[in-house]
């Protein structure tokens, strides 16, 4: 059943798109799939609810100089890591609503659902891999038409800041803008984007950054401050997305400093999270290591630095660290105060198909992580749920 348009809003962006440089960008090892197993094993449809999503987030309102306070409204945000539409392997069933049947209902509970979407609805070329490898480069395409599955799946709005959204160049990151808006999807991380959505009355301001040119800069922490400031400026919560940080099951820990990987310099993501913080960011969600890693609190706001990977056919390593991943849900006042939240852990089942774990390993993991590498964390209980005290 389509869904509701109650997600018709306003793309707040301050600045014309700028012409994006050409640049091959290598995948990780831990983004390469099995490729018999994904040839030969499809993405299998679970059980599935008809049910509309709930009515949460709404319009987006006019800029402001002064955000009228929202204070006494309590809103659930929920955050879920790299996915990819598109496989080499084939495209998953039922137009793509296969790869989310099997965690729709948690998809939809909260009042605003975000991903990290890794890859293009696009057609047609170029690639950036053309004349290279394809042992070493991964672009991934899915018809336009599947984005559509994301918005059945509940996921409201994504982040195209990362490598991938640039697969097929500045012609397939503007499909796949082109398809989220027919989708109904929003999204954010083009240069200079500020997106602000209506969450129940309390506006929210989503701001995105990779290290890569079609995107603001994990790197250039001092225009990243000013972007969030300006995102500030126009909304009662600003959540800033990044995508950051080396790749591979043994980087699990958030170090300190600059992490490269594949030559390329993946940010610093502790100094860039609590700078956009100190610039007034209320949450930051992390993508780009392709494995979990600890949450922080850092002045009574929240940073979760990796979810791992959440969905994608045949295009993720799976095995140890690799298959844990979760729906980390966080609920907040309308002035950015965090009042608790959930991770619900997830496993990758093959061909990478997110499932629910009852043995909640990976919130076991992001415990373990947060306790050792962070001197201010949320105590998570056996099953990933945590108090704001």
């Amino acid at each position: 059943a389509p869904r509701p348009s109650y997600l018709r809003r306003r793309l707040v962006a301050l600045g014309a798109f700028l012409a994006v440089v050409v640049a091959v960008v290598w995948g990780a090892w831990a983004l390469l799939g099995d490729g018999d197993t994904a040839s030969t094993e499809r993405c299998k449809p679970a059980g599935t609810s008809s049910s509309p999503k709930p009515s949460s987030a709404a319009a987006s309102v006019s800029p402001s100089p002064s955000p009228s306070p929202a204070e006494h409204i309590v809103i659930e945000i929920g955050w879920v890591g790299d996915t990819t539409p598109g496989s080499k392997y084939g495209m998953p069933p039922d137009s793509g609503r296969a790869l989310f049947a099997s965690v729709r209902e948690a998809l939809r509970r909260p009042d605003l659902m975000i991903a990290n979407l890794e890859g293009t609805y696009s057609t047609g070329g170029p690639s950036k891999c053309d004349g290279l490898s394809s042992s070493s480069c991964f672009a991934f395409q899915a018809p336009p038409a599947y984005a559509k599955a994301l918005a059945w799946a509940g996921i409201d709005l994504v982040s195209v800041a990362n490598n991938h959204s640039h697969d097929y160049l500045a012609r397939g990151l503007e499909q796949t803008t082109a398809a989220l808006d027919t989708a109904g999807v929003a999204y954010t991380g083009l240069p200079d984007q500020i997106t602000v959505l209506d969450v129940k009355g309390v506006r929210v301001a989503a701001v995105a950054f990779s290290p890569y040119s079609w995107n603001p800069s994990i790197n250039d922490i001092a225009a990243a401050g000013k972007l969030v400031r300006r995102a500030a400026e126009r909304a009662d919560v600003v959540v800033v997305l990044m995508h950051a940080g080396a790749e591979g099951s043994d980087k699990i820990h958030t170090p300190r400093g600059s992490e490269i990987a594949f030559g390329e310099n993946r940010g610093d993501s502790r100094a860039f999270a609590h700078a956009v913080i100190d610039a007034g960011a209320d949450l930051v969600l992390g993508s780009g290591p392709h494995v979990i890693r600890g949450i922080e609190r850092y002045r009574d706001r929240l940073i979760a630095y990796s979810l791992g990977n959440f969905a994608g056919c045949g295009n993720f390593g799976l095995g140890g660290n690799l298959s844990l991943s979760g729906l980390l849900t966080i609920r907040i006042d309308g002035g950015g105060q965090i009042r608790g939240g959930r991770w619900l852990s997830l496993y990758l089942d093959r061909p990478g198909v997110p499932r629910t774990d009852t043995a909640h390993t990976a919130a076991r993991l992001v415990r373990q992580l947060s306790a050792a590498d962070f001197s201010q964390t949320y105590r998570l209980d056996a099953k990933g749920s945590f108090a704001a005290d």
